[in-house]
């Protein structure tokens, strides 16, 4: 029995040859379409996902700081306005004294400002900028106790006599302070004395303490004119405190002001010796 065999012609399986090598193409390239769709949507996703960790304000204050690094002053103030107050309390917390707790507070923000461009949103701006304040003030702390010294301790190693007795106190006490209100009304009498335009000058210069330029920008006048007048006006006023009350007043608190400072250095002498 004779079986017949049909063979494919050529051009038949080169057809079917590049058909298939076609499908494998285009299906090879699909796959890398969507790897590269892929690839590309968990980068974007990795690079705004630390900003979708952020609250609300956390992230505005990412947008304010992005605006300060290009340069926006409004930016720097925006965001020293927020945390300032809060960083204050803070430092005064930690240091119980307002001026040093002003002067750490700029200071925090003077360094947070100048490394902004290495602040990265992992974490709120809030956050970062407390952790320069602490740090900031630790290192405050830790310098300034260097130079502590207790006035109770003895001057000489098993001496009676300790650094307080030696410090003079910068408070008044009352017969001091009676003495310098009564100068204040004397001064104040005298000065009702004056006509209108040499008071002023007094008041600005003494009492408001005014430099001679800020005298004249304030009045608009010249500079020599102020320096004339307050001359003239302090030479009304000599003459009115050489009246007999007057001179008598000054004299008696001058001499009792004097034995004072005598008796001091008398004890301060014993304490010596």
């Amino acid at each position: 029995m004779e079986v017949k065999t049909t063979t494919p012609s050529a051009a038949s399986t080169e057809a079917t040859t590049n058909d298939q090598t076609k499908n494998t193409t285009d299906q090879l390239q699909a796959s890398q379409d969507t790897g590269q769709n892929e690839e590309g949507q968990n980068t974007a996703d990795e690079q705004e996902e630390p900003e979708h960790r952020l609250s609300p304000r956390a992230s505005e204050d990412y947008e304010f700081v992005k605006k300060a690094i290009l340069g926006d002053q409004k930016a720097y103030a925006v965001l020293m306005e927020r945390y300032r107050n809060s960083i204050y309390h803070m430092m005064f917390k930690m240091v119980k004294n307002r001026d040093d707790s002003e002067d750490l507070t700029l200071e925090a923000f003077g360094k947070a400002f100048a490394k902004l461009p290495s602040y990265a949103p992992r974490y709120a701006f809030s956050t970062w900028l407390f952790k320069i304040a602490i740090n900031n003030c630790i290192d405050h702390i830790r310098k300034k106790r260097l130079h502590l010294l207790s006035i109770d301790d003895p001057i000489e190693p098993g001496g009676d006599h300790d650094f307080s007795s030696n410090i003079r106190s910068s408070v008044l006490d009352p017969e001091q302070s009676f003495i310098r209100n009564q100068r204040l009304e004397l001064m104040r009498s005298v000065m009702n004395k004056l006509s209108v335009k040499y008071r002023l000058m007094i008041e600005l210069r003494f009492f408001e303490e005014l430099s001679y330029e800020e005298i004249a920008n304030e009045l608009n006048i010249p500079l020599g004119t102020v320096k004339a007048q307050l001359f003239r006006a302090k030479e009304i006023m000599y003459n009115h405190l050489q009246s007999p009350g007057c001179k008598a007043y000054l004299d008696n608190t001058t001499r009792r002001k004097k034995s004072k400072t005598k008796a001091q250095a008398k004890r301060d002498l014993a304490v010596a010796v």
